[in-house]
């Protein structure tokens, strides 16, 4: 097994990797090698100091506990600084505004695809078929693949992140005028073309994603060291109010009973908003921000090591992090820390509506929810600043697990054919602000642990790696989920067809059939509370037997431990 790299340590604690020309320099070379020598020194004398200090024989287990101890001193060091942060820093208020922006922008097409466009397909769609539009968000998750060019190829004119962030936009907006001059059209027709839905979704969150590449790399740079924390509570304010615009804003606007009640003295057949204005209006958008970014906004030249690595030192660079041992482990946790709630997350709002409740009432109750969920951001980057950032998240991992359950007792206790109770409607508020909560705690917790350990000189890379592992995790089971319902549901024709076969109307064509046949559909078992209950155990079991050992051991590692030595072998 290989042993774990480090990178040596200023008093400021920033870290020294050399570049290429300080292996040309007698005098930085005799340098890095009295800074190597004496690292190892000091670890030969801790392990010197482990052996001595007990008579018997220790075991591997309590050997890296020791270990682990004496790294303490050096995560202290670490957390000093990062704990003095406790606001952000006046003069970084302009960019910390242009981050939240630029992440809004994300959050847009994000809304669309992950929120309002499966709840207005779910009419006429089987969980099945929404599962295959489901695919379209997947360039989110799989990023890491094209990473390394967005991190390696740019402009210097233009700036190394300015040269990928001004034409994704420029190319999402013309995306989005042209879908919204079709879209309206594609959702209405009898047989909803899922399939072009699909790619045309899956390219623009593939600009998204390749947008968000260079987005993260920029904020690690783009703020002040003392403010580097605040990179996540931007992202997580502008995803937010940008999935929040494209979902709830939207959904309500979108809606015939919402603007006839609230909106308009003369009842119309159609919402005040439709889907096409409203991308056409985003992508007008897009282009405003980009000219900002063009001909306002110039990009700081950073030169780090990341930058003259190329291509292919890139993805040999993300190998390499992959192959640290405790950076397995880290993944691993990530790729199933989410199948616990996924279910709840991806199909109980749907259930809700295929029950009969309104999405102008869920939409209400996002509504209500959203001033929360900025709250909720602020303060648990406030609650990440400390020794244990990963603390918090594994508290909001029990809160997560129990929003599922509870999800799945509003939905069986859902008033069928009688009026929504305004304590139902309660309920329903409280399950939505309890996991929005525990979910924005998770966020915002992962993100700090992730700006803490990623290697400033990688910096782009590195969070890269570990968003797309973050992302995919909840991303990767959400197909097989909506799969699973359909497969467990047993929902039949009470009328056979001609044939004399009972048509299953867990698909659009089946429905259609048996009301072609004057027969009603009979739901005799509802696959979304199996699936469900399936995730919320098998989530329990793994918080406790797999990820909360692990990640308590991993928050105890110094930094330095996360990063490459500067010879590149671990």
């Amino acid at each position: 097994m290989p042993t774990a790299a480090y990178v040596f340590s200023t008093l400021d604690d920033e870290p020294i990797v050399p570049t290429r020309s300080d292996f040309h320099t007698n005098n930085d070379s005799t340098e890095l090698k009295r800074r190597t020598s004496s690292f190892h020194m000091d670890h030969q004398t801790t392990s010197t100091t482990l052996r001595t200090s007990t008579k018997k024989p220790v075991a591997k287990d309590d050997l890296e506990e020791l270990e682990l101890d004496s790294f303490i001193k050096d995560n202290k060091k670490d957390d000093a600084a990062t704990e003095e942060a406790q606001t952000l820093n006046p003069r970084d208020y302009g960019n910390f505004a242009l981050l939240v922006t630029l992440y809004l922008l994300q959050g847009i097409p994000i809304g669309l695809c992950f929120g309002s466009i499966p709840f207005l397909l779910k009419a006429k769609l089987s969980y099945s078929q929404i599962a295959i539009f489901s695919l379209s968000s997947w360039p989110y998750s799989l990023k890491l693949l094209w990473s390394p060019i967005v991190d390696a190829v740019y402009t210097p004119k233009l700036g190394r992140r300015k040269s990928w962030i001004v034409p994704i936009q420029i190319l999402t907006g013309i995306l989005f005028y042209f879908l919204g001059n079709n879209i309206d059209a594609m959702m209405n027709a009898d047989h909803v073309p899922i399939y072009a839905l699909t790619y045309s979704f899956l390219t623009t969150i593939f600009f998204c994603a390749t947008q968000d590449i260079a987005v993260d790399g920029w904020a690690l740079t783009l703020l002040s060291k003392e403010s580097l924390s605040y990179a996540s509570t931007a992202q997580t304010i502008g995803l937010n109010c940008g999935y929040f615009l494209s979902f709830t804003v939207f959904l309500s606007f979108n809606s015939s009973e919402f603007s006839n009640k609230y909106l308009r003295s003369v009842p119309q057949e159609l919402g005040v908003l439709q889907l096409g204005s409203y991308m056409r209006f985003w992508s007008v958008m897009y282009m405003v921000v980009t000219a900002y970014l063009v001909f306002c906004k110039k990009e700081t030249d950073v030169k780090d090591e990341e930058a003259q690595l190329g291509i292919r030192g890139v993805y040999s660079t993300i190998w390499k992090i992959c192959k640290l041992p405790h950076m397995r482990s880290y993944v691993g946790v990530l790729l199933v820390s989410k199948i616990g709630f996924i279910c709840h997350e991806a199909v109980t709002s749907l259930k809700l509506l295929e029950k009969g409740f309104s999405r102008e009432d869920l939409a209400l109750s996002v509504l209500l929810d959203f001033p929360l969920q900025i709250f909720f951001g602020y303060y648990a980057a406030k609650w990440s600043n400390g020794a244990r950032p990963l603390k918090p998240w594994l508290y909001a991992f029990y809160g997560r697990l129990a929003c599922s359950a509870l999800g799945m007792l509003i939905v069986a206790g859902y008033p069928q054919g009688q009026p929504v109770s305004a304590f139902y409607f309660g309920m329903i508020m409280l399950s939505t602000v309890l996991s929005s909560f525990m979910s924005t705690v998770q966020f915002v917790s992962i993100s700090a642990f992730m700006t803490g350990i990623a290697d400033p000189i990688i910096g782009g890379t590195y969070m890269t790696l570990l968003n797309t592992f973050s992302n995919f995790g909840g991303t990767w089971p959400k197909f097989f989920v909506l799969e699973a319902v359909d497969y467990f549901t047993v929902n039949s024709c009470s009328v056979p067809n001609e044939a004399g076969e009972f048509l299953s109307c867990t698909t659009e064509t089946g429905k259609d059939g048996c009301t072609q046949v004057n027969g009603t559909c009979q739901l005799e078992r509802d696959g979304y509370f199996i699936v469900g209950t399936l995730c919320v155990v098998l989530g329990l079991f793994m918080l406790l037997a797999y990820i909360k050992p692990i990640v308590k051991r991993l928050e105890r590692y110094p930094k330095k431990m996360w990063r490459l030595n500067p010879e590149g072998k671990e």
